[in-house]
């Protein structure tokens, strides 16, 4: 149960960094992929390509998430968090501002591939960072609060596009050359940020027993719950991007059952409904530390479905509105629980590598979604599209989480959270 509010302690200057840079750096993930989203159109005119090639580039985007979130995993739980997560952010922040001057499709193809890599260790390991300091009390609200930067860098995105499309009329290169600002800021926030302790500890536990890295990860216990997280990380994306990805074209487009709404009226919309986004994200957080991460997560996933009628069926600009405002405070609610939960679930030793690789597996087989419901919408219309994609996968996430496991403000660094110490791991060989 929560830890009533006048007995929580201040946060510390260190925990402040370390929970601003993840923020800051989950929210800069959400301002570079959905910029792609919100100016694709405007690209494929340029390069003369299609619609469905364009939409292609955020499929292998994703598709390179997993090998970031592998490579930068390991060595976050060999070497420590710290200087990983800087990398993350010196390298997608560079691979983000050259994409500005790509010359061709092709090259910009590449140049998100990388991108892709770099910021594929960005979640994890800043999720596992953040949680890792945080008192576990409080967990839960600010798990909530921090995927709620996800939602604020898609918000930030379509200000941006607002400002410097809509208003200013400049070229979608410039987009890509505001990325900058924001992955700065983390770098300098995330430089002032110490190694996390829970790994230190960790880590000594792993040599006083003269345990590999590679012994740990042989656990089949590990890898069972390791192959539930990806599914479960699989319909938790295509919720996501289900109900994000697409939407943007949809409302402006004026064939296919679109909605035909004017660029500057959809931005708003989006912005509208991100600001549903992030306050389903904080309030179903800081509820998850009262009734649980799996209770939330699916009340959210059911309510999510009555709505999905008027979010993708509505005609008018203010159904629209809210329609997409209850249905991103429902699917980004049930996200808001995720930062937590999926953290509590790994062990101390890999939790550099558990989480971020779940998630971006997740995120990699759920990274067709765009292609399918394009595919779908030139066939039978936008609205068809949402909601034949979308039902499935509210009820699948409802199903997963019911099944899986919780464990709600564990205390990570103590036996029930390390390999080690509780004798999960088969040990014996390497004593």
């Amino acid at each position: 149960m929560a830890v009533p509010a006048q007995t929580r302690t201040r946060l510390t200057s260190d925990q402040r960094n370390a929970f601003a840079a993840a923020y800051l750096g989950w929210a800069m993930d959400a301002f570079d992929y959905f910029l792609v989203v919100l100016i694709y159109a405007d690209i494929a005119k340029d390069f003369h390509t299609s619609l469905a090639q364009m939409a292609f580039i955020t499929t292998m985007t994703l598709v390179m998430r997993p090998v970031g979130a592998f490579l930068f995993g390991l060595w976050a739980d060999r070497r420590g968090r710290r200087v990983p997560l800087m990398t993350c952010v010196a390298f997608y922040s560079v691979v983000g501002f050259v994409c500005a001057f790509a010359p061709n499709f092709g090259v910009l193809m590449v140049l998100r591939m990388l991108y892709g890599i770099g910021m594929g260790g960005e979640w994890g390991l800043g999720a596992a960072l953040a949680m890792e300091k945080l008192p576990a009390e409080r967990r839960g609200f600010f798990s909530g609060i921090l995927q709620g930067g996800y939602s604020m860098g898609y918000l930030l995105a379509s200000l941006a596009f607002l400002v410097v499309n809509s208003w200013l009329g400049l070229s979608w290169r410039w987009m890509f050359a505001l990325s900058i600002v924001p992955a700065v800021i983390t770098f300098v926030i995330r430089s002032r940020v110490v190694e996390s302790e829970v790994w230190q500890n960790a880590d000594q536990r792993v040599r006083q027993t003269s345990t590999s890295l590679r012994q740990l990860l042989a656990n089949r216990a590990i890898w069972r719950r390791f192959v539930f997280l990806v599914l479960l990380m699989t319909a938790f994306n295509w919720m996501s991007h289900g109900t994000q990805d697409i939407y943007p074209t949809f409302l402006k487009a004026t064939d296919d059952g679109g909605a035909g709404l004017a660029k500057s009226t959809a931005s708003w919309i989006a912005v509208i409904y991100n600001v549903g986004a992030i306050a389903g994200g904080a309030v179903a957080g800081a509820l998850s530390e009262r009734h649980g991460r799996k209770v939330v997560i699916i009340f959210c996933a059911l309510l999510g479905l009555p709505v999905v009628t008027l979010f993708a069926y509505s005609h008018t600009a203010g159904m629209l509105v809210l329609g997409s405002f209850l249905m991103q405070v429902m699917v980004q609610g049930a996200w808001g629980v995720i930062p937590a939960h999926l953290t509590e679930l790994s062990p101390d030793e890999i939790r550099g590598f558990y989480p971020g690789v779940t998630y971006q597996l997740g995120n990699c087989l759920a990274a067709f979604n765009l292609p399918i419901q394009q595919a779908i919408a030139s066939s039978h219309g936008y609205p068809f599209a949402l909601a034949v994609t979308i039902v499935p996968v509210l009820v699948a996430v409802a199903v997963l989480t019911a099944v899986g496991k919780e464990r709600r403000g564990v205390r990570f660094g103590s036996s029930e959270t390390s390999l080690v110490e509780s004798g999960e791991a088969s040990l014996a060989s390497a004593r």
